[in-house]
This record gives C-alpha cells, structure tokens and sequence, in this order.
C-alpha cells in the first residue's frame, strides 16, 4: 500500500506535492495544515489522517481535528502527533511507526522496531530547510519510506 505522509502546509499546497501524492492510498497529513481547502483537495486523493498541528488550534475550521491519532495502518500500529514533544506520553508499546511534524526538518530514523518519520515541511519553504513530503510502501511485514524533494 502506497501512503503519502506530509506535514507543515500551513496553507500551501503545491503542483509538485499533489503530483508526489497521486496514487497513494492514503495520506496522512501531521498538521499545521493552514486552511480547510488543502483537506478537501488531499481527500479528494485518497482517505485521509490528520491532526491539528499548533497553527490550526485557534482556527474554527480545525477544531473537529484530533491532537493525536493512533490507527491501523495495514497491520502496523502508527501514532500521529503533531509535535515530538508529545510522543512519550502517548506512545504505546505496540506502536511500530511514529509520525511527527512541526519541526520542519525531514527525518526517516528506526529505534529498534520502530519507525519515526517527520516528512518535513511542504508548505512554505523556512530558513534554508527542504521543502519535502515523503512515501510510504506498507507491507504486512515492512515499511520502505522516501523523502520527495519538492523544489530544487
């Protein structure tokens, strides 16, 4: 199953984002995502997981979306949160793959059997930090993971 993880849109969603997301059977969106027309358009896609992230908690629109999330994705337990800081306190011991933003920085990084993955930041570009997203290929016993480089 092909997932497209992203995060930090903060209301900017981009040509080369939807092209890297076409396909996907679903997408996971780990918050900051600005305004509501950039779920309508990822949801027209695939089904999607989203959290607020910090910049939507005042917005009306936002206020139905979750702070976490933990679901089932094709036989791995995944937890999304916006921000790393609030992992320890929700991660359970049968959670396989993690899935942050915020930070803005991209990292794929396994701690034993578990997979942490912040797609970076698509929206826009902060500092000198890549614009990227990444793709999930889940099986029932692996995750291959890439971060898609948006912009030059």
């Amino acid at each position: 199953m092909k997932v497209g993880v992203i995060s930090d849109t903060h209301g900017l969603l981009r040509a080369e984002a939807l092209a890297a997301l076409a396909g996907c059977a679903r997408i996971i969106h780990a918050g900051d995502i600005g305004k509501p027309e950039i779920l309508e358009q990822l949801a027209s896609i695939a089904p999607l997981h989203v959290v607020r992230g910090n910049n939507d908690l005042n917005a009306p629109w936002a206020e139905q979306l979750a702070d976490h999330l933990s679901f089932d994705l094709d036989g791995w337990q995944a937890l999304l949160v916006h921000d790393m800081a609030d992992v320890p306190a929700l991660l359970d011991a049968g959670t396989r793959l993690v899935i942050t933003g915020h930070s803005h920085k991209p990292r794929i990084e396994w701690r034993g059997e578990q997979l942490y993955l912040n797609p970076g930041s698509a929206g826009p570009r902060r500092f000198k930090l890549p614009v990227t997203l990444a793709l999930l290929e889940v099986r029932a016993h692996s995750i291959e993971s890439q971060l898609i480089s948006l912009l030059e």
